[in-house]
């Protein structure tokens, strides 16, 4: 006889993981629905400062005292994160948020990946450019935006700069090193979007869905994630979370009415399974949760 209430622990980092991708890309997409309003920059203003005030009243960053070294990683951390959430923002703008996600995601599965030089984890990185080459098969003779492909492969890179980064400022606890990365990377986001939006940045309407774009993209996920990764082993988490494109492009194609051809889901497959199999072949993992 299955004891029930056992079997639903078991399955509760499970569905963590799976709600926290739902809700990330969820997010991405309400989030690119305040484009014509604010712009990418507007929106990526909003996501970044008030989850910024909120980690950082929740962790009371005013009592950090970090040394020289873990500030300067801060720094990094922070400024990667938030040019992060920038670019990736930018790209949705140009091309569909599955196939932005599926390019960006690149970045963290070459850190991994060329971390370890292991050759199976090389074949995973061959698998991934397979898939991106697949990603601009849409169908149409003008392909892909270029500006759009190459706002995520900035992504990409930044992201795989913030798994670096978060490595070095670890010892601040998960929380709040995460925490004080929005705050620095508030500081870069904010005068952009400022600049950008000017005062349609403070419309009632658009504050109450970027608070919504900012609980599901960045709170709710890291609530999820943390949840998640104290119950499961990080591998395991880890190819869980490489699902995200295939996610990303379904909510695209509900919310936003995003199709993806046939060969480009193939190429988000493609992708999935790389991140699926550098994640499955690592021994361990130093990167904190996404953050976008």
């Amino acid at each position: 006889m299955i004891d029930r209430p056992a079997a639903t622990n078991a399955a509760a980092p499970f569905l963590a993981v799976g709600a926290a991708m739902i809700s990330v890309q969820v997010g991405a997409a309400l989030a690119k629905g305040l484009f014509p309003l604010v712009g990418p920059e507007g929106v990526a203003a909003i996501r970044v400062g008030l989850s910024a005030l909120i980690l950082g009243l929740a962790f009371r960053l005013w009592r950090l005292r970090p040394d020289r070294s873990t500030l300067t990683a801060l720094i990094g951390y922070g400024g990667m994160l938030g040019l992060m959430n920038i670019l990736i923002y930018k790209a949705f703008a140009y091309i569909p948020i599955g196939v932005a996600v599926s390019i960006e995601v690149v970045g963290p599965l070459a850190v991994a990946s060329l971390a370890s030089r292991r050759p199976t984890d090389f074949a995973w990185i061959g698998l991934a450019v397979v898939g991106l080459c697949l990603l601009p098969l849409n169908g149409r003779t003008e392909g892909l935006s270029i500006p759009g492909v190459l706002f995520a492969l900035g992504a990409g890179g930044c992201w795989g700069l913030y798994i670096v980064f978060g490595a070095r400022v670890a010892p601040l606890g998960a929380g709040r090193s995460v925490a004080a990365g929005m705050v620095v990377a508030a500081l870069i986001t904010t005068p952009l979007g400022l600049i950008h939006a000017g005062p349609a940045l403070w419309s009632p309407p658009v504050l109450a869905i970027g608070a919504v774009v900012a609980l599901m993209s960045s709170m709710i996920p890291y609530l999820l994630d943390m949840f998640a990764m104290a119950r499961m082993p990080r591998r395991v988490f880890g190819v869980l979370l490489s699902a995200s494109p295939a996610v990303a492009a379904l909510a695209g194609w509900i919310i936003l009415k995003e199709a993806l051809t046939p060969l480009q889901w193939t190429g988000v497959a493609a992708i999935v399974l790389a991140c699926a199999g550098a994640a499955w072949s690592a021994r361990s993992t130093t990167s904190p949760p996404p953050a976008a």
